[in-house]
Order: C-alpha cells, then structure tokens, then sequence
C-alpha cells in the first residue's frame, strides 16, 4: 500500500497535461471562479477624506470649549456635486459616507448635537455639546488601500467578499480560469438509472450524479455523465466517444474481482492500494492524454475519495489555490479504525462533539445516510481506536 499523501501527488501531477484557458466575466459574475491574475487598487480606498458618521463637519479647534453654536453654510451628502468650505468657527453637515469639507478636521456626530436624528431641514446653526480631536470620525483617503496596492492574487477562489474587493478598487471585469470540463462514468452491470424499477440483482445508479455534483461544487463544469457495464470493450468505446474534456472520473471496475472493467483498459493507468479507510483500491493516468483518476465503487468511497484526491486536482487543473481550513472537534463516543489505514469516516458536526453519520460507522455501502454528514473525520493510521472526548482532525466536505 502507499500513503494518501503519495498517491495525491500522483494524482496532482496528471493536471500537468492539460492547460485550461483564461476567460473574462463580470465582477458579479466571478463568484466560485479562479483569479487568473494577480488585481492591484485602481484608485485609493476609500478615494476622498469622508465622515464615518452622520453629523456636522467641523474644525476641532473651534468646538474644543464646548458647548459651543455655530452656523451651518451647507451640508455634504454621500454624492457629488459642490460642498461649502468650513471657515472658522462654522459647520457643515455631512452624512455617513460624505466628502469631508475643504477646512474641516473632524466631524461632531449628530447626538452630540442638539439636532435631531434622520431627515431633517438644514439648520442655520447648531450647537455642538461635545469636543472632538482632530481627525475624530473621519476616514482619510487610502486608510484601507493606497493605489496600486496588491487586492487579490492569482489562484484565489472568488467569494463574495473577494467581489466586492475587486469592485471596490475599480475592477468591472475579472480574468478568470476557464472551468475544468469533466466527464464522469460509473461502471458495473448492476447499475441502473434512478427511479427505474430494481429487477433482481440491480441497484440504482448514485454514483454518477454524486460524482457530477461533487464536481460542480469543486468549481468544475460536467460535460458528460454516462454509465457503462463490466464490458471493458465497451467501456474502452464510450470512453473515446466522450466529448473534449480535462479529466475524466470513474467509479467502480478497479479493485480484484473479475469484473473489473475499468482496471482492464490497460495503457498508461496505473492502480494501487492506498492505506486509507474507505478508499482502498484506486487507479489514475492519462487516457490519450487526458487525466482519468478511477475511484472504487462503493458511493462512500466515492464520496471520500473524491475529496481527498478529486478536488486537489481540479485546483490544479484550474490554477486554484485552496486555503487548508483545519477543523477539530470531540468525539462524542468511541469506534474502531482499521490498523495501518487512514480512516475517512462521515460524522455530523454539531459544534461541540461528532458523531459518525450512520449508527454502523464506517461502511463503504452506507449511501443513505451520508447526506447528514458535514464532515469527515480523520483518523490517523497508527490508530485501532477513537475513545469518546478524543479530538479529532476533521475535513468540510
């Protein structure tokens, strides 16, 4: 057997073989894509000296014996247009956002004030109940970013918060990576489609839509989703009829029965043991240069091994750098671990303790409760046991 962490550089290294092409989209447009290339400030954040607060722009020297009244010459709004100067010993009301007024150091909230909240008619003068130091609630231009400063750098995967980065700094179009294309096939004789009635023998088909979605949500886009049976001929035949693609996943056909289609095919796909629970038999290559990674079949094999090979190779494939998000958590009770194998198990996270998903633990087949897992939980191959209060390294999935 070899290690997880040996055979996922395995995997990794087929992205070398593919170069998935740069496209531009709108900012808003962007989320859950790859950054191409590194984004620098347009302009300055914030890009003019505003107030932090509704309130009256002031020089702080002129209400540092407050209470104090002075008159109001104009006001300033979060919008363009003119704005008086604050003179000595006058005001300018300005609202949360507004440009500072030429003259003013700092800005008196409106509660300090004897001016009501919310809209109200200019005054013609106010009276400031509260001193305030020089640069009190006024946000400098560039406080945040100066021109030219690094935002964003390539391989970043694009969220909401990174969008608004990007607009905020005068960016409308992003480059981004092209999507990895993939296909996925699931293989065995037995496999029917869902919600077709079971002749004996037969089982639905929960592989192919799990490897397709769980692919979808690794930023991929499924061109083609098929299912073959224990023929490798025709298994070898639907293969080359896929459609263009950047990698290829399967499912089943790898492990050392004597229906094994997919190990088979023969060529430059290779196949191993890895010392992982569940997961064990796994095969990668390329197929006329095109990576195929095959998975066993088993849905929860799929399901962990998708996670742990599948996704750093789509990252890699699309130029993605995925921050490790490391999660722990205390196991609610004890459970058994194979010797020499790292365990994948599917717990449910409630924030304070985990738990295995299923009441059976770790079964491979044990497709029907694995949608209540928001985890895998990893124990290490050194270990034949969890205890209960163990903590535990825990994978998002």
């Amino acid at each position: 057997m070899i290690s997880v962490e040996a055979y996922r550089e395995r995997v990794v290294a087929l992205a070398a073989a593919r170069t998935p092409g740069v496209e531009t989209v709108a900012v808003e447009a962007a989320a859950g894509r790859v950054l191409a290339e590194d984004i620098t400030a347009r302009f300055a954040v914030p890009p003019f000296d505003n107030s932090a607060m509704d309130g009256f722009a002031v020089r702080a020297e002129d209400v540092a014996g407050a209470p104090v009244v002075l008159p109001v010459v104009g006001e300033s709004a979060a919008s363009g247009g003119s704005i008086p100067e604050v003179r000595p010993r006058s005001a300018v009301r300005v609202m949360t956002g507004g440009r500072l007024p030429p003259g003013a150091d700092a800005v008196v909230p409106v509660e300090s004030t004897d001016q009501p909240s919310g809209a109200a008619v200019l005054p013609g003068s106010v009276r400031i109940d509260r001193a305030v130091a020089a640069g009190a609630n006024v946000r400098r231009r560039a406080d945040d970013l100066a021109e030219g400063a690094m935002v964003l750098r390539a391989g970043e995967l694009i969220g909401a918060a990174a969008i608004a980065a990007a607009a905020s700094v005068g960016h409308g179009r992003l480059e981004v990576s092209r999507r990895p294309r993939v296909a996925v096939v699931s293989t065995g004789a037995e496999l029917v489609p869902a919600g077709m009635a079971l002749e004996p023998g037969q089982i639905p088909d929960s592989n192919s839509p799990m490897l397709a979605a769980l692919a979808a949500d690794a930023g991929a886009e499924v061109v083609a989703s098929r299912r073959s049976g224990d023929d490798p001929a025709a298994l070898a035949a639907l293969l080359q009829d896929l459609p263009e693609v950047d990698v290829i996943f399967t499912s089943g056909g790898v492990s050392a029965g004597a229906y094994e289609p997919v190990r088979q095919l023969g060529g430059t796909l290779d196949f191993c043991s890895v010392a992982m629970q569940p997961g064990k038999p796994q095969g990668c290559g390329l197929l006329d240069g095109v990576p195929l990674v095959a998975f066993p079949g088993n849905p929860v094999s799929v399901f962990v091994s998708f996670h742990v090979f599948g996704v750093p190779l789509l990252d890699a494939l699309g130029g993605a750098f995925r921050r490790p998000a490391r999660r722990f958590g205390l196991a609610a009770h004890g459970w058994a671990s194979p010797s020499g194998r790292r365990q994948y198990l599917p717990v449910i996270d409630d924030g304070n303790q985990v738990r295995p998903s299923h009441v059976r633990g770790s079964g491979s087949h044990l497709i029907a409760s694995l949608h209540l897992a928001d985890a895998l939980a990893i124990v290490p191959e050194e270990q034949t046991s969890v205890s209960a209060g163990e903590r535990l390294e825990l994978m998002k999935v």
